[in-house]
């Protein structure tokens, strides 16, 4: 018996069919995630993206996805490497990083369910993030710090931050008529700030001006 493609091809080597075949469809890349700027580390929050059907986490609009969701990260063999916020458990990442398939991967169990069963589906996830959803992942940052417990806990969160990266590919002149690939990476970054907390400081200057 011959072994499988993932283990006689490198990611550049593969077809289409194939590539497309390593996804396991776990839905863990259309989460948005929180980064936390001193150390690199990733958080993946339950808000998903608009076009992920949370029921069979399969995109719904796959062909068209980068043109209705510019955020959206088209994978390739290129940018595989620089996408730290990978799930360790994503296809793409292990055989990157020299790694096989785990088990319940559908290509090696040949079921789809098994990766429901690992808990490696995020399905259900919810389509945003609640205050107290916000309160934990702040919670999360402020402990992975350092801080006491108590303290993040009595603390009510001022805010917190959602980056986002964005990897595109564009083909420039090379001379003598050649083009070269080069990836352009676009980091947005987006903060949501307490209510209370903006309330107090527009009383504060209030006061001030009065």
């Amino acid at each position: 018996m011959s072994e499988p493609f993932w283990k006689t091809k490198t990611l550049e080597e593969m077809s289409r069919a194939e590539w497309e075949s390593l996804c396991d469809g776990c839905g863990r890349c259309c989460l948005n995630k929180l980064e936390d700027e001193d150390t690199g580390h990733f958080l993946y929050t339950r808000a998903a993206c608009k076009l992920l059907d949370l029921k069979t986490c399969r995109c719904t609009d796959y062909p068209n996805r980068a043109k209705r969701v510019p955020d959206c990260v088209t994978l390739t063999p290129e940018v595989i490497d620089g996408l730290g916020w990978l799930p360790e458990t994503c296809a793409y990442r292990l055989l990157d990083e020299g790694n096989t398939l785990p088990w319940w991967h559908p290509l090696v169990s040949g079921t789809q369910a098994t990766v429901t069963e690992a808990g490696i589906s995020v399905a259900g996830a919810d389509a945003v993030i609640s205050d107290a959803a916000k309160h934990d992942l702040l919670t999360f940052l402020r402990r992975a710090h350092g801080h006491d417990d108590s303290t993040a806990t009595a603390a009510a969160p001022r805010k917190i931050t959602l980056n986002r990266r964005t990897s595109t590919e564009i083909k420039v002149g090379a001379g003598q008529g050649r083009a070269k690939t080069v990836t352009v990476e676009v980091r947005r970054k987006r903060t949501y700030v307490n209510r209370d907390v903006l309330e107090d400081e527009n009383r504060k200057q209030q006061e001030e001006q009065d």
